[in-house]
């Protein structure tokens, strides 16, 4: 019994030597770590002002476009611009999307304000809303109709903290309408950037911009009377594969696909007078500025997508697959044309075509229960796929989406250009 209390008295005598000997030894870690973590945020910052130099170097190589007498580069971390002074925004903004966006992830920062750089002063917040402190320290806001619509988008940059935050001057901004900006131009936004998913290793050269004209419609309530461009173009360069497209979209809801917007830049640059990439050799920026095809720009669920029928290829009384829409729920019924990209028959017998483009993007489908597969002599998920088909039906929604039931093969045709 004494031997025992002897061990407990020296082991209580050890314990408190041993556990503060412990103490010390996480105290010693954590501040290590935190050295270690302070260290990695310097190293991450050097490292991102260093990329954001290469972004400023490559873009005066190459990603400028060339200047017209008095205008003036405005020249940011990670964005150019020439800014309209009449029309209070930007002729265009030049910017590079790095590979670093698609594992970015910086969130929206709403920093909107106005671009300290531009020496007549840009545009600001009450050319687009004004806001009312209510008595509850919440605010009122008066809207005039328009989104603060970026030219360079922030989800560009979600790779750079410094280089998002500058995407939110108002040198950045012009006024879109809601579907616009929320729609198909976000929708073209995102297309863009996801070519640099299929293309780890690249960096592309982009040039958004209004078209701006005199005669533009002016934001009437707001302070410095923005001018409301009727178009947007924007123009992509991936000089590595030396590939090169432009799109051209009306400021208002875009019912047809993105690719539907694809132009040539050549057609850009006699619309807008800019002439784009001047420091590419001149063989190089005359083969690149003629191609129009969307095809390579597009990500993987796209590509065996179509382009509608063109209205004036259809015969009389007969619709694409974007004119249908103007018929849900009328009642009426049209003739609608397009090619089936996509087809499937469910288990429990129904047909389902998509023209045009594939599920889940559909635009147009044409519905065959399994109560009228006896109408038909073919199975039309087989026969009809990748064909050029007419139907004939009402059209109505489903989800949002144009849709017509057919009952019988009498009211399917094959459509002949």
């Amino acid at each position: 019994m004494k031997n025992i209390i002897l061990l407990i008295s020296i082991s209580l005598c050890i314990y408190p030597s041993f556990s503060q000997d412990l103490d010390s030894q996480i105290k010693e870690q954590e501040v290590e770590l935190k050295r270690l973590f302070l260290q990695q945020k310097d190293v991450e910052l050097k490292l991102e002002k260093l990329k954001l130099a290469k972004i400023r170097l490559n873009l005066e190589e190459i990603g400028l476009p060339a200047l017209n007498e008095r205008e003036e580069v405005i020249k940011h971390k990670a964005m150019y611009l020439v800014y309209d002074e009449e029309h209070e925004q930007a002729k265009w903004v030049a910017h590079i999307i790095r590979p670093e966006v698609v594992l970015g992830n910086v969130g929206r920062s709403n920093d909107f304000r106005k671009d300290p750089k531009i020496n007549t002063g840009s545009a600001q917040e009450e050319d687009y809303f004004l806001k009312y402190l209510k008595p509850d320290s919440s605010y009122k806001y008066d809207g005039f109709g328009y989104d603060r619509g970026h030219l360079a988008p922030s989800a560009d940059f979600r790779w750079s903290s410094i280089a998002l935050s500058e995407s939110y001057f108002y040198s950045n901004m012009s006024p879109q309408s809601p579907k616009f900006n929320r729609g198909k131009w976000a929708e073209l936004e995102s297309v863009i950037r996801s070519y640099i998913d299929r293309n780890p290793k690249t960096q592309l050269y982009v040039v958004t911009g209004p078209v701006l004209a005199d005669d533009l419609p002016k934001v009437e309530r707001s302070i410095n009377k923005v001018s409301i461009p009727q178009k947007y173009y924007k123009v992509v360069l991936d000089y590595d594969k030396q590939k090169a497209i432009a799109f051209l979209l009306p400021n208002e809801e875009c019912l047809a696909p993105v690719e539907s917007y694809a132009t040539s830049i050549d057609e850009v640059e006699q619309l807008t007078g800019i002439d784009f990439f001047p420091s590419l050799p001149d063989e190089m920026e005359n083969v690149l500025e003629k191609s129009s095809s969307p095809k390579a720009w597009l990500p993987n669920s796209m590509q065996e997508d179509v382009l509608p029928i063109k209205a004036s290829k259809l015969p009389p009384k007969s619709y694409n697959t974007i004119q249908a829409r103007l018929f849900a729920g009328t009642g009426e019924k049209v003739r609608v044309c397009g090619t089936v990209v996509s087809t499937k028959l469910t288990s429990k017998g129904h047909t389902f075509l998509n023209l045009d483009k594939k599920f889940p993007n559909q635009i147009f489908t044409v519905s065959i229960w399994r109560d009228n597969a006896s109408n038909f002599s073919y199975a039309p998920h087989i026969e009809l796929k990748d064909k050029q088909v007419c139907f004939e039906g009402k059209v109505t929604l489903s989800q949002g989406t144009p849709t017509m039931e057919i009952r019988h093969e009498k009211v399917v045709e094959l459509f002949q250009p």
